[in-house]
């Protein structure tokens, strides 16, 4: 692809009931983020990560997500997704109905003990005794799975963050993985990324696993303002999904000063001014973004979100 000829279509993943809502510690109504769900999927949203399956001792906020997959069980035309931290988890979500799961590993050390208690290595055997069960329960061609490689550009204690690292951990899950699609985001978890790093790591990473299997996104979030810039960067450099929370919720409790998800409504200003096609209504996006800041707890952080409707078209 010409670096500067934008692809005809990209797919916008909807992280705000799972990055976003978690981000907000007053308890939330189940009947209120079932309420925001339904505005986001009314927009045109077919991809969306409804939550995590993890304990909720460890978040709250995610007790009630058995009810909230119930809810939508029965959506055809939607990709539901969950994030999985552990075997357990990921047998939670399978028991549910879903059949897309989204595994985190950070490429930093520091990082992945940090959030999830365990070294990298210890993360991959997780990975893989997750495919072991997929082979078990014959659904390794029935289940979309996806990596979350967190820290990819930059880590809040070990600093900037090269692609060989990347590449490390890459080649570790791919091999833990084995015969499973899947699909890799680059996570640029403190928001320090810039364009131009983003686009190094994925030219490098994309020439480095060649793989028809393999698919590749980008998870952003705007602490230092990039994040519209670099998903376009990713885009323009292979990347065929790019996650976003509408009204820019989100954050990462280790990673301090790390701001709110690349909001969904500036992204998708961006996309449609360049003519890419997303499937999703800015104006309806703009409706669901309203229900979402006027949550408890919630919050406008996009760009879009203090200009005059009138002036957004």
């Amino acid at each position: 692809m010409n670096a500067l000829t934008p692809p005809s279509r990209v797919d916008i993943v909807e992280v705000a009931p799972r990055d976003g809502f978690q981000s907000i510690r007053e308890p939330l109504p189940t009947a209120d983020k079932i309420r925001c769900i339904e505005a986001l999927i009314e927009a045109g949203i077919t991809r969306l990560e409804i939550g995590s399956f993890v304990s909720p001792k460890a978040i709250p906020q995610m007790a009630d997500i058995g009810e909230i997959v119930a809810a939508f069980n029965r959506r055809p035309a939607m990709r539901f997704s969950a994030l999985v931290p552990n075997l357990k988890g990921a047998e939670r979500a399978l028991d549910s109905g879903l059949r897309e799961l989204v595994y985190v590993v950070s490429v930093s050390e520091s990082h992945n003990r940090g959030n999830v208690r365990q070294s990298v290595d210890e993360s991959l055997v997780g990975l893989a005794a997750i495919v072991e069960r997929l082979h078990e329960r014959d659904l390794q061609d029935a289940v979309c799975l996806r990596l979350d490689l967190g820290t990819s550009f930059d880590c809040p204690y070990e600093g900037t963050i090269g692609w060989p690292q990347v590449d490390a951990v890459l080649d570790k899950a791919r091999h833990a993985v084995r015969d499973v699609s899947l699909e890799v985001a680059l996570c640029d978890t403190t928001g320090r990324a810039s364009p131009y790093q983003v686009a190094d790591h994925f030219t490098r990473l994309r020439e480095r696993h060649a793989d028809e299997r393999l698919k590749w996104a980008f998870h952003g979030h705007d602490t230092y303002g990039m994040g519209v810039a670099n998903a376009l960067f990713a885009i323009h450099h292979g990347a065929t999904a790019l996650d976003a929370a509408t009204a820019g919720l989100g954050g990462c409790p280790f990673a301090p000063g790390a701001t709110g998800n690349t909001a969904t409504e500036d992204l998708l200003y961006a996309l449609h001014g360049g003519q890419v096609h997303t499937g999703v209504s800015l104006p309806r996006l703009l409706e669901a973004a309203d229900l979402i800041a006027a949550l408890p707890g919630g919050q406008t952080a996009s760009h879009l979100g203090n200009v005059p409707r009138e002036r957004v078209g």
